[in-house]
């Protein structure tokens, strides 16, 4: 008896022919649009709602603030750069520069230092560490208007909460007029701002913290160096980035902050808490001076984008140079 042995289809080599040059250059050619169309069709709506909600009014801002426009129709009077030569005279938007660079030097100097020293309390082994770091990080989900009603109340001439405060550790003259007295408007501003955003900076730095490998930490530890040490030449190198970042969301905030002015002082007493924001709102929405508002917004996001190239160039290059060869390395 013979038998005949018949090798398994399955598992023997694959014998299907390969597809000729020109059919497998169509079949790239195929999938490479389909993968373009597939880009093109994900894509689409977050460009159509970028060009229509931020492009076109950017560009549009920048066409009206060549003409004098009350905001009625179509801007007809054109007037060429009075409106940016205006501005050069105007002495309250002169003003605006100067508290914008007094908040971007107080917040420098105090706020950010003072979330960096919480960061790095609250990032060692403390009872209780995260119940501290909710309370801190509390203040800023709160919305700016909850914020800006909330210490109103709290600095009312007379009938609020620090007067009462005050009063009753025996410091009635240091209370009185915060937000209405031009001379302690600004230092009361800065204070509310500080409460209201240093935990998001002070949250910036724990993810910092917490990224920096403790074996460096346990090294320097064991070579003998102090808690000044360790910080200054591991921690403080190694959390460059993170303050990077934090400084240039600070000043950003800080050239662009609105709604907490507005809900607090509105700009007063005498336009001496006003920023270029408000001042902008104020010409636009209750003067009706919308070409004057225009070329002011526009001097805003000069300054913004003078600022975030200058600081893209010199200040973030290297970190972007090391995200740039590390996304190459891993690609390889």
């Amino acid at each position: 008896m013979t038998s005949t042995f018949l090798p398994d289809k399955r598992s023997g080599p694959d014998i299907t022919p390969p597809l000729p040059v020109a059919g497998a250059g169509r079949e790239r050619a195929r999938r490479r649009a389909l993968h373009w169309l597939t880009a093109v069709a994900f894509q689409t709506p977050a460009l159509v709602l970028f060009g229509t909600l931020v492009l076109l009014p950017m560009l549009f801002a920048l066409y009206a603030a060549f003409f004098r426009w009350g905001g009625f129709g179509m801007p007809e009077d054109f007037v060429g750069g009075d409106n940016f030569t205006r501005l050069l005279q105007d002495p309250v938007f002169l003003g605006d520069l100067w508290r914008c660079l007094l908040l971007v030097g107080l917040s420098l100097a105090l706020q950010l230092p003072f979330a960096l020293a919480l960061a790095v309390a609250l990032n060692q082994r403390i009872r209780g560490r995260a119940v501290y770091r909710m309370l801190f990080f509390a203040p800023y989900i709160l919305s700016e208007a909850i914020t800006g009603v909330l210490f109103s109340m709290i600095f009312a001439p007379d009938d609020g909460l620090a007067d009462h405060v005050l009063g009753a550790i025996g410091l009635d003259g240091v209370g009185g007029q915060w937000f209405a007295d031009p001379s302690t408007v600004m230092a009361t501003l800065f204070l509310v701002m500080s409460w209201k955003y240093f935990g998001f900076h002070m949250m910036l730095y724990l993810a910092g913290l917490q990224s920096i490998p403790a074996e460096l930490t346990e090294a320097a530890l064991i070579d003998g160096a102090g808690p000044w040490q360790r910080f200054r030449n591991v921690t403080l190198p190694l959390l460059a980035p993170t303050l990077r970042i934090s400084v240039f969301l600070s000043v950003i905030g800080a050239i662009q902050l609105f709604d907490l002015v507005w809900v607090i002082t509105a700009g007063g007493p005498d336009h001496h808490s006003e920023t270029m924001a408000v001042t902008m709102f104020q010409y636009g929405f209750k003067r009706y001076q919308v070409g004057y508002a225009s070329a002011i917004s526009v001097v805003m996001f000069g300054i913004c984008l003078v600022f975030a190239l200058a600081y893209q160039r010199f200040v973030l290059r290297r970190d972007l140079q090391g995200a740039t060869t590390t996304m190459r390395g891993g690609g390889s």
